[in-house]
């Protein structure tokens, strides 16, 4: 099949790039280039540097040419606080974007939409973690609120034009190829700080002095739920986590290990818009893509350290 990677540059989208190409599909990447590195995009892709909001020209052309039978969209604003700051640009990227891309798929006979959601972001408000796919999520930044109404026009293009859809709601992911950026991605920032000998930040709350609890997954093991997608979980929506929660201060006691350097952490408040508690379950993925979680933590970060030492700063941006 030919497959469109939308944001196949990025770090998690290039991954899915590499596992389709493996599997022996045709890829095409389509990227901005704001934020990926075309470096480590698959020699055997075809790309395109191309904005799915500001281009709609050039868009049109390229779906027009290529005629893809699946599109995967990876492309994203994905900081809850930028989203928070600037719920604008937040609703542009998120919303307005994958809408154009939407539109496209239905005028050129796209068979399948495979979307890359939040599971801790749309987490719904409960004590029962690791939490299901169901329930009403808590909504807290505008990042959240963008990726919940995607969900809600994948259905209704489904519902009016057939468009088939999986939605892939991710735990907090992490491996190869991810750099930290401003306020996103724990654990490359907690890496790259304790190699440069620079402090980290932890953001508490009174009730929970270790932090916010995230639920960590690797990127080899998201990019083989992108690649069952592809024949599987029609109109599904499938949390993609290991359902183990981490306190961040616990996360970055690990971190330390692996790293074998201890910086003390500086503790702030809490930021505006973070989920206090998230763990996904992803029993409904493995019943539904014969999906699940493969990789330990503490292996996942051995692995990203040994790639991070290996690909200096200058190198990763």
């Amino acid at each position: 099949m030919k497959i469109f990677v939308i944001g196949g540059a990025g770090f998690i989208g290039s991954h899915v790039v590499d596992t389709y190409i493996q599997a022996g599909h045709e890829v095409v990447v389509l990227d901005n280039f704001r934020s990926g590195n075309r470096q480590q995009i698959h020699h055997q892709a075809k790309v395109y540097e191309v904005d799915i909001y500001r281009d709609q020209e050039y868009l049109e052309s390229i779906f027009e040419n290529e005629q893809p039978d699946i599109v995967n969209n990876h492309a994203a604003q994905k900081s809850v606080p930028d989203s928070v700051k600037d719920p604008i640009t937040d609703a542009q990227i998120n919303i307005m974007g994958p809408l154009h891309l939407l539109e496209l798929c239905v005028q050129n006979g796209v068979k399948k939409f495979i979307f890359s959601s939040s599971g801790g972001a749309l987490a719904s408000e409960t004590e029962n973690i690791p939490t299901t796919e169901e329930g009403e999520p808590q909504l807290i930044s505008p990042y959240a609120i963008s990726k919940f109404i995607l969900e809600k026009y994948l259905r209704f293009y489904y519902l009016t034009y057939g468009l088939q859809y999986t939605v892939l709601r991710y735990a907090n992911v992490y491996g190869p190829r991810q750099v930290g950026e401003g306020d996103c991605g724990a654990i490359p920032i907690f890496m790259d700080n304790l190699v440069n000998h620079r402090p980290s930040y932890l953001f508490a709350y009174s009730d929970m002095p270790k932090g916010t609890t995230r639920d960590y997954v690797y990127v080899e093991d998201v990019a083989k739920a992108n690649l069952l997608a592809l024949h599987k979980g029609n109109q599904a929506i499938l949390n993609i986590g290991t359902g183990q929660e981490m306190y961040t201060e616990d996360l970055y006691e690990l971190i330390q290990e692996v790293v074998m350097k201890r910086i003390p952490l500086i503790r702030e408040t809490e930021r505006i818009g973070d989920v206090k508690r998230s763990a996904l379950d992803s029993i409904k993925a493995k019943n539904i893509l014969g999906w699940e979680s493969k990789t330990d933590l503490k292996e996942g970060l051995l692995k990203t350290y040994q790639w991070m030492c290996n690909n200096p700063t200058n190198e990763r941006v």
